[in-house]
């Protein structure tokens, strides 16, 4: 049976997008009215590495419409510790229940778990590739705080390299006109390539910089992220890295009264505490938006019956593997090796990586 997954927010056209931002702003507005809106269905929460804001945001959306809830938050107290792979775990408790949402600390997992799923998935964030739904709660974010998702230009600071919030976020607002970017880090934690690919094909104009008081100023939109220590192969390389970018109310003041910071949570030290006070500073409200962007698609994706995505497309090619060592494909062997391109560079279906034929 075919079902409706969020896998990637860009499988699906910005008119769908805007459907659940609609939803999900009546829901802000109107919460009791959905307070039966799943009655009676159960949501199994898959989380195979930390989450605070992700997990009980999915857990208290589901809770409000009505439902209930199975799963697990730590793969060590469930059969994965028992060396039970990814798309058994997914056969075994999509049986038990109506929506299943995953996170996973490989890149493709989500994808991987569709596959196999016996209802619809949702991506929570697939390692340091995509996260739709942080990207969603973005959007409404923007929709309600800054009354426009087109004609923003976008600063992304931090950890570009293995931020999956903002790959997820930058794909997203460049399908909605007039946006631009600028990408703000280090060398060693710049945007991945095929991101800035999918901008010039878009005509989508970006800049790179290391500096992130250079462009405060111009901005309408900051979006924050930490160094991500578990993204690193060693201690000393994310110690080098770590207190790279720092906003703080000297560097705030740089910026435009209307300018609105945005940060996926959790932060470390690359935002002051003195900066929460500022009404520019919006990722706590942020976070609580997540809840209702996460109600409306989950009663969409309960409702939904008609609409459904194609996970795979392309093909294998004999004796081809993903080059990328921390794909899901090179974990969980029996999943197709399947790419996606013409010549010799192709891309992985499940990680987006490139490699030569």
């Amino acid at each position: 049976m075919k079902h409706l997954h969020l896998i990637d927010l860009n499988d699906f056209p910005v008119k769908f997008w805007n459907e659940l931002l609609e939803l999900g702003a009546d829901i802000y507005r109107n919460p009791k009215k959905y307070s039966k809106a799943c009655e009676g269905k159960i949501m199994a929460t898959l989380f195979y590495e930390p989450s605070t804001r992700t997990q009980m945001s999915f857990q208290t959306a589901m809770l409000r419409l009505g439902g209930s809830l199975i799963g697990f938050d730590n793969p060590s107290t469930s059969s994965v510790s028992k060396g039970e792979n990814l798309m058994d775990t997914t056969r075994i408790v999509s049986g038990y229940a109506d929506v299943l949402v995953i996170r996973h600390p490989q890149p493709g997992a989500a994808k991987a778990a569709a596959l196999t799923a016996d209802c619809p998935v949702i991506n929570a964030g697939d390692g340091g590739h995509l996260h739709p739904t942080q990207t969603l709660t973005d959007l409404l974010t923007l929709w309600l705080e800054k009354g426009t998702l087109g004609n923003l230009k976008i600063g992304v600071c931090g950890d570009l390299k293995f931020g999956r919030t903002v790959h997820s976020l930058v794909k997203a607002m460049s399908c909605y006109k007039g946006n631009s970017f600028v990408f703000i880090s280090t060398p060693q934690l710049k945007m991945p390539q095929y991101i800035k690919d999918i901008l010039s094909v878009h005509g989508v104009s970006y800049k790179e910089v290391e500096s992130l008081e250079e462009v405060i100023g111009e901005l309408d939109v900051l979006y924050m992220t930490r160094i991500q220590r578990e993204r690193f192969a060693s201690e000393a390389e994310y110690i080098e890295q770590k207190d790279t970018y720092v906003l703080d109310t000297a560097k705030l003041s740089l910026s435009k009264p209307d300018l609105k910071v945005l940060h996926p949570l959790p932060r470390v030290d690359e935002i002051s505490v003195e900066v929460d006070k500022d009404e520019r500073a919006v990722y706590f409200k942020q976070a609580k938006y997540g809840m209702f962007i996460r109600m409306a698609l989950i009663m969409t994706m309960l409702s939904d019956k008609k609409r459904h995505i194609q996970l795979l497309r392309g093909k294998e090619y004999p004796g081809v593997c993903c080059s990328n060592p921390g794909c899901i494909t090179n974990s969980e062997n029996y999943l197709p090796k399947s790419f996606i391109g013409i010549g010799d560079n192709v891309e992985c279906e499940f990680c987006n990586e490139r490699t030569l034929l």
